[in-house]
Order: C-alpha cells, then sequence, then structure tokens
C-alpha cells in the first residue's frame, strides 16, 4: 500500500486519501502487482549498475596490469579495448564513445565551400550542392549531423579552397565528452559468430 498514506487509506494518482473498503477488489490487486514488479525491477537495475561499475573497474585494470607488468598493451584507439576468454567462447569489448561538436570555424568552413560551388560551373556540381546542403542541416534541437559533415572530407576534390574548408571543418571539430559502452559477446556453436549477450529486457 502507499507509504504516504495513513493506516486504512491509499493515495491516488491525484493525491487524494481515498478510504480502502472504497477501492474496488481489481484496483487494488493491479496496484499490488505493480509495485511488486516495479520493485523487482528497481532491483535490477541497482545489480546492473553494480555490474556495470564492476565490470569497467576491472577492464581498466586488466588494461593497466597487461601494460605495465607484462608490457602487453591491450588498449587500443582511443581506449577500446577487447579481452578474449583463452578458449575464444566469449569475448568483452568496451568503447570509448566521443561526443563531437563543432566550434565557430565550422561557418568559415561552410562559407568557403559556399564560394567553392558558386565558383564551379553548374550541372555536375548540382549533386554536392545538395550533399552540402543537407550536410550543413539542423535538427530540431539546431545541432549539425556530426557524420555528414565529417563525411564531406571523403570528396576527392582538388581545389584550394575546398581543401581550406575540409582543413576549417577539421580544426573546428571539439571533443565535448565521451561515454564508455562494455558489450560482452558469446560465440555460437553453429558458425563461430559472436552475438552480443543482451542486458536489456527488449532483446531479450
Amino acid at each position: 500500500m502507499s507509504t504516504n498514506a495513513p493506516e486504512g487509506y491509499m493515495e491516488n494518482g491525484l493525491g487524494h486519501l481515498i478510504p480502502l473498503d472504497k477501492i474496488k477488489p481489481v484496483d487494488l490487486a493491479r496496484h499490488e502487482l505493480v509495485m511488486e514488479l516495479a520493485a523487482l525491477a528497481e532491483g535490477l537495475q541497482t545489480a546492473m549498475k553494480r555490474y556495470r561499475d564492476k565490470a569497467m573497474g576491472d577492464v581498466e585494470a586488466f588494461a593497466d596490469l597487461s601494460a605495465e607488468k607484462y608490457e602487453a598493451p591491450i588498449g587500443g584507439k582511443k581506449g577500446n579495448v577487447r579481452l578474449m576468454s583463452f578458449d575464444g567462447r566469449y569475448m568483452i569489448q568496451r568503447q570509448i564513445s566521443e561526443n563531437l561538436v563543432f566550434d565557430e570555424r565550422l561557418q568559415a568552413a561552410k562559407a568557403l565551400i559556399d564560394q567553392c560551388i558558386t565558383r564551379w560551373a553548374e550541372g555536375s556540381n548540382n549533386n554536392i550542392k545538395a550533399l552540402v546542403n543537407s550536410a550543413f542541416n539542423v535538427d530540431r534541437e539546431g545541432r549539425v549531423n556530426v557524420g555528414r559533415i565529417l563525411g564531406l572530407r571523403s570528396l576527392d576534390i582538388p581545389d584550394a579552397d575546398w581543401l581550406q574548408a575540409m582543413k576549417a571543418i577539421t580544426d573546428s571539430i571539439q571533443v565535448a565528452g565521451s561515454k564508455a559502452y562494455l558489450r560482452i559477446y558469446k560465440r555460437r556453436e553453429s558458425d563461430g559468430k559472436y552475438e552480443a549477450i543482451p542486458l536489456d529486457l527488449a532483446a531479450l
């Protein structure tokens, strides 16, 4: 029953105190079921947080130990780590995802790109113009798509202004933060491929 209500009453969603004898049995049964399952879910959440903290700490400690004691660094690019069990059945991956943003130099890059498009002949460059405009579109929060803008750098355009614009894009990249992800994989016996061990209800 509600912990905020006096004995013999339950508090409803509007904060009103309702006598227990005025509440339908089905409503009481529903309340008890929801409270029981919610408590179990919160317990699982707490256990998963403890597991995440322990696993992250253990992986970090092993990476440091491997580098210092055995002179065998296992950390990859940007702190990514992959650990494999001796028999190859399990694999643990720690990945560091960086949150990239652009500073004011991105606007300078956009101005240079606009100059390029204006200077170039029309026709064959219409597709590039559409690609550029799409890359610089903002979402509802006013943010640009990082992947699309960085993708412009893969275009092979030997133009001095374009290359200067690409340099401005590169220089404008700032790391606003990072987040570590831990994924556990198990090798399937049928084909030897690794599949993630799901730790969320929707994937079970």
